[in-house]
């Protein structure tokens, strides 16, 4: 507990010597233009949280980032291991990898422009950012596999769908949460900067465009923390739901080691009972 507050009053000082770093910047610069003051921006903040457009504006871009995450992890992972299990795939699908990391994010946004409506341009920009960290994640944790382990299955014939759900899917685990978190943070970043160029109704973005436009430095950075705040929210809510989903497992997996050590203990007592028996009767019938 102590060392938990500890942690984060360490967090809050580190945020506050910025802010003051922010704070004497701006006075140095003293042009609200170019670098507004942070408590301006805080009251910026404030005036948006009211609005009912600016909560449809972090909902619809909360939801589409979403959406890219759940279709980039699903496919990722599939052909992830399709690719690890099948070489000739993992072959197939590499000039397509390639070509997808070395195409700037705004060029594949204006193509998207072209094919998409402006809703689906910052889904489909964001998975084919995200698609590639997940994928190439889950092939890393598929080749990282003791060969001795898939030897020993072959040799015992276990079938194919237990190899994949006890031996590659845990193996597999780590490197998908990790590619998961790399995502969040950028998932974000693309889809922003996706909003921007094909300007969807109600969309960070689009507001981040109008603060543009209209030289209101203070609603930019306003909603450049909002986009930040949002990143942060998601990225610890789905660590806390981690350690939620491993405190269960390790609570199970503990009352079946007890239960697994009950019975064990009942099935000695039965064997000791029984051995007893057979003495006392070896006994009585050596006295009659």
């Amino acid at each position: 507990m102590k060392t938990s507050i500890m942690k984060l009053i360490k967090k809050i000082a580190i945020i506050s010597i910025w802010i003051v770093i922010w704070e004497l910047c701006s006075l140095f610069i003293n042009n609200n233009i170019l670098l507004p003051s942070p408590l301006k921006v805080l009251l910026k903040i404030l005036e948006l949280l009211p609005l009912k457009y600016f909560w449809q504006s972090v909902f619809n871009t909360l939801m589409r980032v979403i959406i890219s995450l759940v279709i980039s992890v699903i496919s990722g992972i599939i052909l992830g291991v399709i690719s690890g299990i099948f070489f000739i795939f993992e072959e197939f699908l590499q000039p397509f990898l390639a070509a997808i990391k070395s195409i700037p994010v705004m060029s594949i946004i204006i193509i998207a422009l072209v094919w998409f409506k402006s809703e689906n341009v910052v889904i489909f920009t964001a998975i084919l950012m995200c698609f590639p960290i997940i994928y190439t994640n889950t092939l890393e944790g598929i080749k990282s596999v003791d060969p001795n382990i898939l030897e020993m299955s072959k040799l015992y014939r276990v079938k194919k769908i237990f190899v994949l759900k006890d031996i590659y899917i845990p193996s597999i685990r780590n490197y998908i949460i990790s590619g998961l978190l790399m995502c969040l943070g950028l998932g974000f970043k693309v889809a922003v900067a996706s909003e921007v160029l094909s300007t969807p109704k109600y969309s960070v973005g689009l507001n981040l465009l109008n603060s543009k436009v209209m030289l209101d430095t203070e609603d930019l950075f306003a909603w450049t923390i909002v986009v930040v705040i949002m990143s942060l929210l998601l990225e610890n809510f789905f660590i806390l739901f981690l350690k939620f989903r491993e405190k269960g497992f390790s609570e199970r997996n503990n009352r079946s080691k007890k239960s697994y050590e009950k019975l064990f203990k009942e099935e000695d007592n039965d064997v000791y009972l029984k051995k007893q028996k057979l003495i006392v009767m070896k006994k009585n019938v050596e006295l009659s």
